[in-house]
């Protein structure tokens, strides 16, 4: 087996302080790509998309729950399974507390192909409480890139879709599948996929930040309990 060379602290310190500068490095490039990524055009959805959820049918503008943003994991659960996805499961199994996804005024959802009837069980057994939705009757995942036909075959593909709201308008800004959701998990990183981002005042482009009219920045975090009621919308 091979294990990492033995040192002195010494030289411990100086590899780890070179490697920092490389870390740094990715870290800048990376709030880069994420400003770019928030740049993107957006594109309306004028189509109306139907789900099924513990509260029977529901449209796409329902799945906001009165928030300004929506990001949707696309769980790869065909109709004819009896369990979703191992890759989704162990991906669903990252995601943290809601509140304070929520106290951007985002919401987090899953959405599947498979009937609800069939998620209901799987979701029990997961012991998940976060949202989920059936798309059984409608063409979701085909018209976001979710379920694609392959080879003659029907296949379902792990990603996440994120929407914007403007009053009763909704709009497409952005999705990734496969490994563009390694990583991802933490609020910050799916807020980094959204148009309005983290909602810093250090974020590219300037405006954003304030775009939902809310106290920002990372010193407005809170236990996830002690949100007030316009965080929790």
């Amino acid at each position: 087996m091979s294990l990492p060379e033995i040192v002195s602290r010494a030289r411990w310190r100086a590899a780890r302080e070179e490697l920092l500068v490389k870390e740094k490095a990715v870290t800048r490039a990376r709030d880069a790509l994420h400003a770019e990524r928030r740049r993107l055009p957006m594109v309306a959805i004028d189509r109306e998309y139907v789900f099924e959820g513990g509260d029977g049918k529901v449209t796409l503008l329902d799945l906001f729950e009165g928030r300004q943003q929506l990001v949707v994991h696309h769980f790869a659960f065909a109709p004819e399974w009896d369990a979703g996805c191992r890759c989704c499961s162990a991906f669903l199994d990252q995601i943290g507390h809601l509140a304070h996804l929520h106290a951007r005024g985002t919401t987090f959802a899953a959405v599947s192909r498979a009937p609800y009837r069939r998620i209901l069980p799987f979701k029990a057994r997961m012991g998940w409480i976060l949202p989920w939705y059936s798309s059984y009757h409608g063409d979701f995942g085909e018209d976001f890139e979710a379920s694609l036909v392959h080879g003659g075959e029907r296949v379902e593909r792990p990603g996440l879709s994120c929407f914007l709201r403007n009053g009763d308008r909704v709009f497409h800004t952005y999705s990734t599948y496969g490994r563009g959701l390694d990583g991802l998990g933490s609020t910050t990183s799916l807020l980094d996929l959204t148009a309005l981002g983290r909602q810093e005042e250090w974020e590219e482009p300037e405006g954003r930040a304030s775009a939902l009219g809310a106290p920002v920045g990372s010193e407005h975090i809170r236990y996830h309990d002690e949100y007030d009621d316009w965080h929790g919308r």
